[in-house]
């Protein structure tokens, strides 16, 4: 009589830890490009505190809050970091109404020379900096323009205005033009209309545009080089000071800039989910 044999329990079932994986890696890779992003920010707001007995703070020596308690105590430094604020304020206004101007004309309208403006439009963000700091340093030296503040805005305006045409332009287009008509056929006014219905449908994207190009005018290093002349930008000083020492007082306005960027933009999620928990 022959002896029954015992069935292979958990033949071909796959391994736990396999499984798991299978089911978390989207999350798994999500952290590992967050903690790729964030690490080095965490690293700079640590040498914020340190207290170096060089000139370079590239090596842990011992606590201090003396660079947060005297922010300005490097000579220019606040000056430039001033200087970088104010171009950054001028050139996302400028690029922000320019953009949306255009985001709205090639999304709402057709005219001639319309898919050319399209592709044009994306130049900026494809063609490397150096190629475009020195075109735009070459035209500048043949309008017999001098180089200083005005350049710089000038050159900032031109490579945020497409960063802004983007993103206005996907959010114009996502639009549902029905609500624009209702609007009309309960009389408004063309401003009107704009104004209450258009404009805030569109806020979304304008100020994503121009968070954008606020942040991309206010560390741009390559194209400042090229048309700033004698004026000297925070970027421009961050890079001079490197080579000579690196003030602890870099790491204070990095640090702040990073935790400002993260309150705010837990503060905008913060009313989303509020708005959308009104309905």
């Amino acid at each position: 009589m022959a002896t029954p044999t015992l069935p292979t329990a958990r033949a071909g079932r796959p391994n736990p830890v396999l499984r798991w994986l299978r089911q978390h890696l989207v999350v798994i890779a999500a952290g590992i490009a967050l903690a790729y992003m964030i690490v080095p920010n965490l690293v700079v707001l640590l040498f914020s505190f340190n207290k170096p007995k060089g000139r370079f703070n590239y090596a842990w020596e011992r606590f201090s809050t003396d660079a947060w308690t005297h922010p300005c105590g490097v000579a220019d430094m606040c000056g430039s970091l001033g200087l970088s604020l104010q171009i950054a304020v001028y050139a996302t206004i400028g690029a922000t109404v320019l953009g949306t101007m255009i985001a709205f004309a090639l999304s709402r309208y057709r005219f001639r020379g319309r898919p050319a403006i399209n592709a044009l439009i994306f130049l900026p963000m494809a063609m490397p900096e150096i190629v475009m700091a020195a075109s735009l340093g070459t035209l500048f030296l043949n309008m017999r323009v001098a180089f200083g503040f005005w350049t710089i805005l000038i050159a900032h305006i031109m490579f945020c205005l497409s960063f802004v045409v983007t993103a206005v332009k996907a959010r114009v287009m996502s639009m549902d033009p029905r609500l624009e008509q209702a609007a009309q056929d309960l009389y408004a006014s063309p401003a009107q209309t704009f104004l209450r219905v258009t404009l805030p449908l569109a806020a979304p994207g304008i100020a994503a545009g121009a968070l954008l190009s606020f942040a991309l005018s206010f560390d741009d290093f390559v194209i400042t080089q090229f048309n700033s002349g004698s004026t000297v930008t925070f970027p421009m000083f961050v890079w001079g000071s490197a080579q000579r020492g690196t003030p602890v007082q870099i790491n204070v306005i990095g640090s702040a800039m990073f935790i400002l960027a993260v309150v705010l933009t837990f503060a905008g999620q913060l009313i989303a989910n509020r708005r959308k928990a009104r309905g």
